[in-house]
Parts: structure tokens; sequence; C-alpha cells
């Protein structure tokens, strides 16, 4: 694909897009509706909402209706599709499609972006491929001339995938899967405190007929004793397995046993588990007291999580590229995220990937139905299965590793702390926890941490170990007495930005103190998602969801009192990805940070672009500052001058977020990024002393053995301490380039600011990758436990 430096304003001038939405509803959809609208008439072109699916579009009529800019506004925080779907039996008739056809050619649309599963999705492929047969029917009928046949002569289709089971190949998360979770994990979280209080077993069933997805992170996230999962039936005797796991687990002192069912569970023979043949059995061969909870369409509702948004909204740019910049020659494709990068994928690729997992499934080939689902899914199987399946080794490995939570708390510690102590004790070293950070290690606040002392964490909110933002170089002599006297072989460093500071500082002082040449790693975990060699950290998702539905009440509030302008104060020190982030989700007209260089002209403008939006239906505004963005431009400057300049036209009111934004119960991506972290980090650690053991010591010294484990685009990876040096600016506590910049352009388009946007960024077609299905044993590669978004962003 040839990007010619087209100007992006003007490629759409004299071509119309409708946008449909259809099949199962999805939270998310509107914010994928929203931006294809507002970028299609961005590039010039005209946009129709197609409302109820692809019944709209052979009814036609009313259905078939022109969208506005103004039309879309208030949108982004609904659940559901505000356009309608629904199941279409006409438009499975060849007659059916023709009516549609009409309906199109009639209009001059020759642009389809279709918002639904595999099924609409596949709908729509065959009606591009019917399409020349469908227009010569209808010259033959007299319905339409050869002038309009020929204008019309070819359609182009992109889609979204919005489903809430994650069911789709070549996606690493579909719209809908991330707020599907939230919903799920609000009520893991009740019932967990209902079930402690009386010793209960709950078993939960979620949605997933054919894919196990929700019910697999669920298991991840909550820590489930067990999940049953369609691609993966439990092995010949798993009643008499899984009640002895649950009698295990109160052995253990554990007052509750959970258990996730998809609704598609099935054992070896292809027969249904449902929750109440697990509840009977439960009963009758233990006794305990158990509970049922069926959680039906809950998870298709709610507020979309600000992961779905933001996944909604690049989407559907990406979207309205594709479609003007497909040719006859190009397949239809699907627009996706893989890792962080936006992709186009070939639809027909992914259909029939999706259709070979079925197939796995039905011929029993249960592995390659995991692998087939992509790595994500595999990873997430993985760690569940050493998390849950693998009981502790009776000889012990006589390693001591020690874990420190360093800097602010933030949602998200706790999960990593757990899945570190509980596969380090599944590869048989101690585990000892650290309490308040370096000082502690210092002062020697020291204890053995135990399998069950860390039950229940992966929901807990800040950080059960305490934090400092003390750094180690004042403590450096008295921090390697303590790592003598209790015999420490390595350091697992969970933190912000001072966490990798005092791993930095820890690799310096190894000249001087032989005590600190062993293995470390830097997990990052902090709301502001600065750290270097990572760009994701734990606890940022949950910080930004935070800031979001904050912003949601506050337009509410403005949308309530007319001509408002809020202005809201967000976290994150010089790093502007919080801002950012929730200017893309909560819909905000500028976002000040201090990575993207702003002035009083720029100030004016906004203003200026305030007082236009306050001449149209959309009479409130909502922008968002960095805390650090600029020294001089501070959050009471910024409301002093858009108070003055807005006077008589707009009111102005601030808030600043401060600390509730470092607070609150993890989000599902947090608590699944973290077990992902804490888990690949100790597996690491445990490589790592095999190679740096020698002479019955363990001497480290090489820079690979001081890493930061982190998320590069499509992979988390581990890299050395000292070469991130050069990546990092050190006054300002932020890495030197972020990714996240590059979607600056798309939050200022959204907000209708004629900016041009970098169209030789866009996404290359790529194919899908046959998985390692039928390569020979030795040959597989055991995954790495993948990213989110990785998956989930």
């Amino acid at each position: 694909m040839s990007h010619t430096s087209m100007d992006p304003t003007k490629m759409g001038i004299g071509r119309s897009i409708a946008v449909l939405t259809s099949g199962g509803d999805a939270q998310g959809m509107n914010a994928a509706v929203r931006a294809t609208v507002r970028v299609g008439i961005y590039t010039g072109a005209k946009v129709y909402f197609v409302h109820e699916g692809y019944q709209g579009l052979v009814d036609g009529g009313d259905n078939i209706k022109l969208a506005t800019w103004e039309s879309v506004s208030m949108m982004l925080q609904l659940g559901g599709t505000v356009i309608g779907s629904a199941r279409c039996m006409d438009f499975r008739a060849r007659e059916g499609r023709m009516k549609a056809a009409l309906n199109l050619v009639k209009l001059g649309i020759t642009n389809l972006c279709v918002i639904g599963g595999d099924g609409s999705l596949t709908g729509a492929n065959q009606f591009r491929k019917e399409w020349a047969t469908l227009l010569v029917d209808l010259v033959k009928s007299g319905k339409i001339t050869d002038d309009e046949a020929r204008k019309s002569s070819h359609l182009n289709i992109v889609g979204m995938v919005g489903s809430i089971d994650n069911d789709f190949c070549g996606t690493d998360m579909t719209i809908g899967t991330d707020s599907a979770l939230h919903r799920i994990i609000e009520v893991v979280d009740a019932i967990t405190t209902t079930a402690q209080s009386h010793q209960r077993t709950f078993i939960l069933e979620v949605m997933g007929r054919h894919c196990g997805y929700l019910a697999l992170v669920t298991a991840l996230a909550c820590g489930a004793d067990w999940v049953f999962i369609p691609e993966m039936p439990p092995d010949e005797g798993w009643e008499g397995h899984l009640c002895r796991r649950l009698a295990d687990q109160r052995a253990r002192g554990s007052r509750l046993n959970v258990i996730i069912v998809a609704e598609g569970a099935m054992d070896r023979g292809g027969n249904p588990i449902s929750s109440e043949d697990i509840k009977k059995l439960v009963e009758k061969n233990l006794g305990f007291d158990t509970r049922t909870t069926v959680l039906g369409h809950v998870q298709r509702g709610g507020t979309p999580s600000a992961f779905d948004r933001i996944l909604g909204s690049r989407m559907g740019v990406e979207a309205v590229m594709a479609l003007l910049e497909a040719t006859p020659e190009t397949p239809a494709c699907v627009v996706s995220l893989s890792g962080n990068q936006a992709v186009r994928l070939p639809l027909m690729e992914c259909v029939q990937v999706t259709k070979d997992v079925t197939t796995a499934m039905a011929e029993k080939r249960w592995e390659d139905a995991i692998k087939l689902r992509g790595k994500s899914f595999e990873n997430n199987w993985n760690t569940y299965k050493m998390l849950a399946h693998i009981n502790p080794p009776d000889t012990k490995s006589n390693i001591n590793v020690a874990i420190v939570n360093i800097g602010a708390p933030c949602a998200g510690m706790n999960a990593a702390v757990r899945s570190a102590v509980r596969i380090g004790i599944i590869q048989g070293h101690n585990m000892l926890a650290v309490h308040d950070g370096f000082e502690g290690l210092a002062q020697g606040k020291i204890e053995p941490i135990t399998w069950t002392g860390v039950s229940g964490w992966t929901g807990k909110g800040g950080s059960e170990l305490g934090t400092k933002r003390v750094l180690p170089s004042e403590y450096i002599e008295e921090i390697s007495l303590t790592i003598a006297k209790f015999n420490i072989h390595s350091l697992v460093i969970i933190g912000g930005f001072e966490a990798y500071m005092g791993g930095l500082e820890l690799v310096q002082g190894r000249d001087k103190y032989e005590e600190l040449c062993i293995p470390m790693v830097v997990i990052p975990a902090t709301v502001s998602n600065n750290v270097p060699g990572s760009d994701f950290s734990i606890g940022a998702d949950t910080a930004l969801n935070t800031i979001t539905s904050t912003c949601d009440r506050i337009k509410q509030s403005a949308a309530g009192t007319k001509r408002r302008v809020f202005i809201i104060e967000t976290a994150g020190g010089y790093c502007g990805y919080l801002a950012t982030m929730a200017g893309l989700a909560a819909g905000a007209d500028a976002a000040y940070i201090y990575e993207d260089k702003f002035g009083i002209r720029d100030l004016e403008m906004n203003v200026e672009h305030l007082v236009q939006k306050m001449k149209t239906d959309v009479k409130r505004g909502l922008i968002l500052r960095n805390e650090n963005c600029n020294a001089n431009y501070t959050t009471d400057f910024i409301f002093a001058l858009y108070s003055e300049e807005g006077k008589g036209i707009f009111d102005c009111r601030k808030n600043v977020l401060g600390h509730m934004q470092q607070g609150g119960t993890p989000t599902p991506f947090d608590r699944n990024f973290g077990t992902k972290m804490g888990s690949k980090a100790v597996l690491w650690i445990t490589e790592k002393l095999k190679e740096v053991y020698r002479h019955g010591r363990i001497f480290a010294n090489t820079p690979d053995s001081a890493c930061v484990l982190g998320m590069k685009k499509r992979a988390l990876t581990f890299q050395p301490l000292a070469e991130l040096k050069e990546q990092t600016d050190f006054e300002h506590r932020i890495p030197k380039t972020s990714w996240w910049l590059k979607l600056r352009p798309i939050m200022k388009i959204l907000a209708k600011y004629n900016i041009s946007l970098d169209t030789s960024e866009h996404a290359h077609m790529e194919h899908v990758i046959k998985k390692r299905v039928s390569m020979p044993a030795p040959l597989m590669k055991k995954a790495s436990p993948a990213t989110k978004h990785e998956e989930e962003e």
C-alpha cells in the first residue's frame, strides 16, 4: 500500500460512508461510531448512520440518516449502541441484499463500516463479493440506471469487531471485552465479601458460548480455584481432582472457593458442564455450602471502560482511513489492535482462523484450539495453570527471593506481589516480604511470606507491603548488610520511577559492595506510566478509569447548566499519559501536557474554539491539564484566562483530582497485567540464578542481571537498567520518547480541530500469522506471558 502524502482533510471529498452496528451489542460501540462519523466529516466525506443494523440497511428510508458532528456528542460514555442493532433474517437472503444495495446506490454510498461480531462481518464480506452481480440485476429490473451503477461500481468494506466474548482471532481485544470484565469483576468482588463471611463455595457462570476468554481472565483476575472453558475441557476424572483442590484450599486456611464457568463449558466427551452440575458435585462430595450465580446480560451493560472508549476511537479513525485508501484490489479488512499498535487484517483470514478454532474444538484438538486463539489467550492459560494447578515441590531450592514496593502506592501492586510469591514458592524458593521500601530493606523490616499470606490480594488496591519514596543511595551500606544477614539471593522491585532509579543506584553500588551482585528485576507500577522500558505500567489503567468516570460526572453537570467549561488537573508528574488518554476517553476539548509544548497562541486558539463550540448545540467544554505541564501556565492561570476570555459566553469551574487517582480497587487489566508481570519476573530470576551460580555461590555483575520487565509493542521483554539510561530524561522523570504521543492528533480531530493527521503513520495490511500448530514438539518454544490488550492496552 503506497501512502501518497495526501491532505487528509480532502481525502473524503465526494465520498460517502455508512456506519452500522450489528449482532450482540458491546460497550464501546458508540465510541467507534462517534469516531467514524467525526473523522469521516473531517476528511470531507458524508457519513450516514444506518439504524437497526442490517435490518435498517434492507428497509432503507428513515433508517439511513445523514450524521452531523453534533449528532454523536455525549455518546462516548453510553453503553450498548445508540444507533441500534438487530438480528436480521432478510439480509441472509439475496433479495434482502438486493434491497440493501438499492438503498446504498440511491444515496451514492460505496463505503460501509460494520461494527459487530464474526457473523456480521462475514455477511458484509458476502455482500461485497456479490455487489457487482446485485447491480447488474438492479439495472436489468430498471431500478437503477447504468450511470448510477457506474458511479457505485465498487463497494469497500471495513470491519471493527464489537463482541464482549473476545472470540475473534487476529485481534488482541475486541470492543466491549474490557468493559464486560469490569462488570464481572465488580460482581466477583461483591460476592467475595459475602462468601468469606460464611465460608462458602461460589460458582460464577459468565458469558462465552464458544470462547472462554472472559472466564479465563476472570479466573486469573480473582485468583479462582478452577475455571471451565470450552477450549480446554478438564481431564478425565476431573471431578475428583476438583474436590481435592477445593478441600486442599480450605485446609490451607482459605475461607472461600471460587469456580468460574464459561456458559459453553463441556467435558472431554462434549457433554455440557453447567454451574448446577458443579454445585451438586461439590455439595455431594464435600458437603460445602455452595451457591451459584449466573451473570447473564449484566455483562453487556453499563458504561464502557476507558480502554474500550480509546479502542473504539482508535479503531474508528483507522477504519475511515482504510476505507478511503481501499482499492477494488484490497481485500475487505478488519481494523484491530495488536499490543498498542493499530493493524489492518484481511477480514476473511480472521474469520477463517476463528472457524479453525471451532473445528479444532469439534475434533478434540484442545491444544491447537488454545494456540489458534492467539498468544494472549495462550499466555493467560499458561499463567492460570501454573498458579492454580501446580502444587509446591517437596524439595526446596534454598534460594531466598525478596520483594519490595517502592514509590507511591498504586492499584495492582498487590496482584504482582501475590503472583511473584506464589510462582516463587512453586519454584521451591523461600519468599521474603520487605516492608516500607528501600528504607525497610536497610532497617531489616523483612519477614517470610507464605502461599496463604497473599490470598485475596489480587483485588486489593494500594500496597499491602507498604511503600516509601526513599532512594537506596543514602542507605547503600545498610542495604548490603541486610542482604548478607538475610542471605537474599535476588530482588524483585515493584514501583514507579523511584524503583527504576533505585535499581540503577543498586547496580552502581555493585562495584563497592559484592552483596549487591545478585539478579534484580524492576516491575513498573505507577499511575504516571513514566518508567522507561515499558509502554504500560501497573496501576495506570485503574487511574485512567477513575479520571474518566469523574470526567463523565463533571460533563453531566456541565450539560445540565449549559455554557460551562470545566478545567481538570490530573496527576502524572511530568508525564502526560493520563491527561492524554483521559482526554481521548472522556472526549476533552484539549489536554495540556509537558511533552507537547504549548504557548499563548495555543491557549488563545483553544479559547476561541470553545467560543465557537458554544454557538452549537453542544454547550459545554472539558479541558484537562497535567499537573506539571508548565510552571507558569498553572491550573489557576488557565482557569483565570478562560474565565476572562469567556465572559458573557461561558463560565468556568476547576477541579484538582489529587490522590483519588492512586486509590480504588484495581481494574481487571491491572490485576491481570500485575499477575503476569509478577509471574514472568520470578521465572526469569530462576533462570538467571542458574546462570550466575559459580563455585557454590551466586555472583551477578553483568548489565543483563539487573533488568526492567516491560511491555514493548507486542511482548513482555527484559531490558538491562544500564541500557535504559540513554532513553531517560532524569530531570523530568520520564522516558525521552513515548508511543502514546501519536494518539494526540486523534484527540484533537475528535474535538474538531482542523489539524493535519499524519497519514504516513497508518497501519499497513498484515496477515494473520497461522499459529504454530503443526510444528513438531521440540521446536515449540514456551510462550512468554504476553501482554494487555497484549493485551488490553
